[in-house]
């Protein structure tokens, strides 16, 4: 059974001069409260583990058991993407945003509130589902809603998570750990008002973005070759989501571990790891006038090329630092960039957009485990050596994509 259309038109209304596509999805405010959303789903995701000692001693927790917190998140993340994608078509826009931002404040005043940690877990799951369907939602409706500035603001609403991942560890070592609650509570608050924005989003999705082709009629035989060929290119799409978000979170991870093991403090390599997250943030928001010129191929491959030289550098010691930070521009464009990309080259595929963005959560919980137990092999000098690999097999998936979507055209 297919899915209806996002939106559907009749002919003269495509004939009639027609308003920026954003402008019929969001209103001034509803577009701000959709990026402060962003912010608030970043910082909420980057606040468990600044709180891990307060958990600890409240709780009896030990280590391990402590970071159940942030899985319980992720694993709610992953499906409320996929929950919220399954349902979107049937209940529109301003109910699937609605009801992942009250999620998101039961589960956050949830978790600041619980008796047990149980209890704890259990918000953490339920604030996870609406974090999934506002990561789902908000990406899929400005990948979309924006033609030919899809690119761009996609960059500008994932820089508002990068801004919110790095307020939330902040504002934690402000206030101290001990407070988490009170952080907690106050993004749940917030989340709630966000409800009040939400008659200024259009109920109705807005319309792929078409591939670009010679005419009409070449339009509609490419979307049906591109039909033929999807699974093949949207496995591709999930396998560079997966591993260049495992890099992105490696990087994250094991930077800190790899500066010291060379020579740097543990003070020096903290701080270093907060500029390589600072990079991304600033990545996305320098990108935005390259989306107006260049296409988001060349985009993604260019990001791709940067990332593995930036990690190839990272393994000259004195280097290292500046090439981790290197890593993080280069790579913030990719995850915005390519859901454009995305619904360019598989226009007829909805659930695309939820399948790459559950991948890249996988991926970012995949990544600790999977690149820890090699690094504990062969040692943290290996870590860009390692993280470099990957990101070359992200690179050789971007180089497939675009061969294999010029073959399709080329065969029409």
């Amino acid at each position: 059974m297919t899915e209806p259309p996002l939106t559907t038109r009749t002919a003269p209304e495509a004939d009639r001069p027609q308003e920026a596509p954003g402008a019929r999805m969001f209103s001034t405010a509803a577009l701000i409260a959709s990026c402060v959303g962003f912010a608030l789903i970043g910082a909420l995701q980057s606040l468990y583990g600044p709180a891990i000692p307060a958990l600890r001693q409240e709780y009896g927790l030990t280590p391990s058991a402590a970071g159940l917190a942030l899985s319980a998140h992720f694993t709610g993340g992953v499906a409320g993407v996929l929950v919220f994608n399954r349902v979107h078509g049937r209940v529109g826009n301003r109910s699937l945003l609605g009801t992942s931002y009250a999620l998101m404040a039961l589960g956050s005043l949830g978790f600041a509130l619980a008796p047990s940690w149980p209890a704890a877990l259990i918000a953490a799951l339920v604030s996870g589902l609406g974090f999934g369907g506002i990561d789902y939602g908000l990406n899929q409706l400005f990948a979309v809603g924006f033609g030919n500035r899809g690119a761009a603001m996609l960059n500008v609403l994932n820089a508002h998570f990068g801004i919110g991942a790095v307020a939330g560890p902040a504002l934690i070592g402000l206030l101290g750990p001990d407070r988490y609650m009170m952080v907690f509570a106050a993004f749940g608050v917030v989340s709630a008002l966000l409800l009040f924005s939400l008659r200024g989003v259009s109920d109705k999705g807005g319309s792929p973005v078409a591939p670009v082709t010679a005419d009409a009629a070449a339009d509609a035989t490419g979307t049906a070759v591109l039909r033929r060929s999807m699974g093949g290119i949207l496995a591709a799409f999930v396998a560079l989501y997966v591993l260049h978000v495992a890099v992105e979170a490696g990087v994250g991870g094991w930077e800190p571990t790899h500066l010291e093991t060379v020579g740097y403090g543990s003070a020096f390599a903290a701080s270093a790891t907060s500029i390589y997250w600072f990079m991304m943030t600033v990545g996305r928001f320098l990108v935005v006038p390259l989306t107006l010129r260049l296409s988001e191929p060349v985009i993604v491959g260019v990001s791709c090329v940067g990332m593995v030289g930036c990690l190839a550098l990272a393994t000259v010691p004195a280097a290292a630092p500046y090439a981790y930070a290197g890593v993080g521009l280069f790579i913030a464009p990719i995850f915005p960039t390519g859901l454009t990309w995305l619904n360019r080259t598989v226009p007829t595929a909805r659930r695309a957009g939820a399948y790459v963005i559950a991948a890249s959560m996988i991926g970012g919980v995949a990544a600790g485990p999977a690149f820890g137990g090699v690094i504990e092999w062969s040692g943290p000098r290996m870590v860009p050596v390692l993280l470099c690999a990957t990101a070359l097999v992200c690179l050789a998936l971007v180089v497939w994509i675009h061969r294999a979507t010029g073959r399709t055209k080329a065969a029409l």
